[in-house]
């Protein structure tokens, strides 16, 4: 990525911050995901705590990395792809704001008394007001932030390789939308491939590219 002029030093470590970040965020939510899996006894049985709740504060954790980065891409891609980081900026913000609410509300609201029976707002089974809404998120507007942030990258060198995977990752996370017409869940973990999977090498390689900036600067 070519730094446009207006691009600074402190907008470089921002964004190679933010996604060493989301690379250590992901990678520990693939690995907590993992042992929560193993850990039932039935493949149709809930992911139970401590897993849940710590799955829960990563998955909080993570959007205001998610944001930063895409803010910083904005700053430093090329002036006649700008509109496509903007775009971004949009998407990510969409996904920030209803992932937050839901997973906030299911942490501290889901297990006091007065809730507890209300299974299809929080519980994450299908048709739940939290399961529609985290569908909404993560297949809906993930995938078209992680289209247009790809969008915002050159086609040269490192950066293809970082637009490739990164338009990537938003296709798997809206064929992921197949799980909830169908009605077969199961089809979602080819959205979770792609924003848990893909979308950690991307966020890996941006900050080698960052990194590289940095030591230009």
């Amino acid at each position: 990525m070519s730094v446009s002029t207006s691009a600074t030093t402190p907008v470089l470590w921002l964004g190679f911050g933010a996604a060493i970040l989301v690379v250590i965020l992901e990678c520990a939510y693939a690995i907590i995901l993992a042992l929560g899996l193993s850990a039932l006894e039935t493949p149709n049985d809930p992911i139970s705590d401590p897993f849940f709740t710590i799955m829960e504060l990563l998955i909080i954790m993570m959007m205001p990395t998610f944001v930063i980065l895409t803010i910083a891409v904005h700053t430093i891609c090329q002036s006649q792809r700008r509109h496509h980081a903007l775009a971004a900026i949009v998407f990510v913000t969409m996904l920030t704001t209803i992932t937050t609410a839901v997973h906030a509300s299911i942490l501290l609201l889901s297990r006091e008394a007065a809730f507890v029976d209300m299974k299809h707002v929080f519980s994450f089974e299908w048709h739940s007001v939290a399961y529609v809404l985290d569908v909404m998120a993560w297949d809906f507007f993930f995938g078209f932030f992680a289209i247009f942030l790809g969008l915002s990258f050159e086609r040269t060198g490192l950066e293809w390789w970082i637009r490739v995977l990164l338009i990537l990752s938003g296709v798997l996370a809206l064929a992921g939308l197949l799980g909830a017409s169908t009605g077969n869940m199961d089809i979602r973990n080819i959205g979770i491939v792609g924003y848990v999977g893909v979308f950690t090498i991307s966020s890996a390689l941006m900050a080698s590219l960052m990194w590289r900036r940095l030591r230009l600067a």
